[in-house]
């Protein structure tokens, strides 16, 4: 993730989860996998583009994918 992305920024445009609310999935509910976050948050678990790039179909590409952040803040 070389952008910079607020915590107000939409991850998940289908549920309207923002960063904010993956981050505390992540750090504070202990959501380590995918299928945490979407049962914590219901992220990704619509059209599913915003899992990861090879799921993202869309025309228009997503910036900020569910794996980068879990890559990023997993301990």
């Amino acid at each position: 993730m070389s952008k910079s992305f607020t915590h107000s920024y939409e991850v998940c445009n289908c549920h309207k989860v923002t960063l904010g609310e993956i981050v505390y999935a992540i750090e504070q509910r202990g959501a380590t996998t995918l299928e945490d976050l979407a049962k914590i948050t219901d992220a990704g678990t619509a059209c599913k583009c915003c899992k990861d790039s090879s799921c993202d179909i869309g025309e228009e590409k997503m910036q900020l994918y569910l794996t980068q952040i879990l890559d990023k803040l997993k301990r």
